[in-house]
């Protein structure tokens, strides 16, 4: 994952005149100096303390500190804060970034390094909230399942990614990959952001969902691809090295099988316009071949009939990006590039160097927080993160 990143600093010198009461019970806006200076002890990589000022709220009375940029309540300062985070979310353990810093003379137990990402990723799902409810919307939504280790357990994690931007929509934990739990999860966000579209692999439930979803609905082209063009490259070596014995019922030879298998390769990768029919015929020649008995693989003669019928059916939904157009002119690429990015990035590269997770809400904390920076530009400040 490339990340340009700028980690906060502090500035001694800059000290924010409150605008509001920190204590919830008050809604005062008014205050007086009730003490300019008082020390404040902290670890940092360049002040080990720093001035802080004292306010009295002028509604309950009651004194509160006002820090300098880049320091709060915390023992350490912002500045330790990002770093910490970034040494994390770049492969180190907890245990790790803490031997680091404390090597370069800045200690850091690993729980303090642990609960500063947990409140950066925790952050990161508010500050993507906050944004969609600012009305933002997309016509085209990516989606995607996904599974990390949990305590020995294998969790499904859900990714929703507007398809053009590749921004984050939503990571969720779902209790399984069933029809009903991935609809129940994406209604709400198909009425939030308008959903127009939905852009999946082939699994079966993606498409019960798009339908009683009332979505156009695009299949990958690229897994179909790669799955259809394996089977050929499979079934053409069978035909030429030991080929199945033809089933009663089918008139066809080894050379016209060989030039289906082409026909069909060349089908799935350049989707002609034609290309249903295409499937029909193909399909009706092979129909006939019988299914495998109890005990018995699947010849070839049987594996087309599935497939041309798979292809066959599911035609409209792989070529729907050479027809749909967005409200201004946008096109589809037909892949679900963007939700596999958001997975591969956001999720399992930072998850391969790891032994499993503790929590289900680190999976969600630290997924959340690698796919916002991912979707940031380039020298994104870390302050909005870690800034409370």
């Amino acid at each position: 994952m490339r990340l340009k990143v700028r980690i906060p600093r502090v500035d001694p010198d800059v000290i924010q005149i409150p605008d509001h009461c920190p204590y919830e019970d008050c809604d005062g806006q008014h205050f007086k100096p009730y003490q300019y200076e008082c020390d404040k002890p902290l670890r940092d990589t360049k002040y080990s303390q720093v001035k802080a000022r004292r306010y009295q709220c002028l509604r309950c009375e009651r004194t509160f500190r006002v820090y300098p940029k880049g320091v709060s309540e915390a023992h350490h300062s912002d500045s330790l804060k990002g770093l910490a985070v970034l040494l994390y979310i770049l492969g180190l353990s907890y245990g790790a970034v803490s031997d680091v810093l404390d090597a370069l003379g800045w200690f850091l137990g690993k729980t303090t390094v642990f609960r500063d990402v947990q409140a950066t990723g925790g952050r990161a799902q508010q500050l993507r909230e906050a944004w969609l409810q600012q009305g933002q919307k997309t016509q085209v939504i990516g989606a995607d399942l996904t599974r990390v280790k949990c305590n020995g357990e294998n969790l499904v994690v859900g990714v929703v990614v507007d398809d053009h931007s590749g921004i984050e929509l939503a990571i969720d934990i779902l209790e399984d990959e069933s029809a009903d739990t991935i609809l129940a999860w994406l209604h709400e966000v198909v009425e939030l952001v308008g959903a127009e579209v939905l852009v999946s692999d082939d699994a079966d439930a993606f498409k019960i969902v798009a339908e009683e979803l009332g979505l156009d609905h695009q299949i990958c082209r690229g897994h179909v691809t790669s799955n259809v063009l394996g089977h050929i490259g499979q079934w053409t070596t069978q035909a030429l090295e030991a080929p199945h014995p033809l089933p009663q019922g089918l008139d066809i030879t080894l050379e016209q099988l060989l030039e289906d298998l082409e026909q069909l390769q060349c089908l799935v990768q350049t989707h002609p316009h034609d290309g249903a029919g295409q499937l029909e015929q193909l399909h009706l020649r092979y129909c006939h071949a019988p299914p495998p008995r109890k005990g018995e693989k699947a010849t070839m003669w049987y594996g087309l009939r599935l497939l041309t019928l798979h292809l066959w059916d599911n035609w409209d939904r792989l070529t729907l990006y050479q027809r749909w157009r967005g409200q201004k002119g946008e096109h589809l690429d037909g892949t679900n590039n963007a939700t596999e990015r958001a997975i591969g990035w956001g999720i399992k590269e930072r998850y391969r160097s790891m032994r499993g997770y503790k929590r289900p809400q680190s999976v969600l904390n630290v997924s959340s927080l690698l796919v916002w920076l991912g979707n940031q530009p380039d020298y994104y400040n870390l302050s909005e993160l870690i800034a409370a």
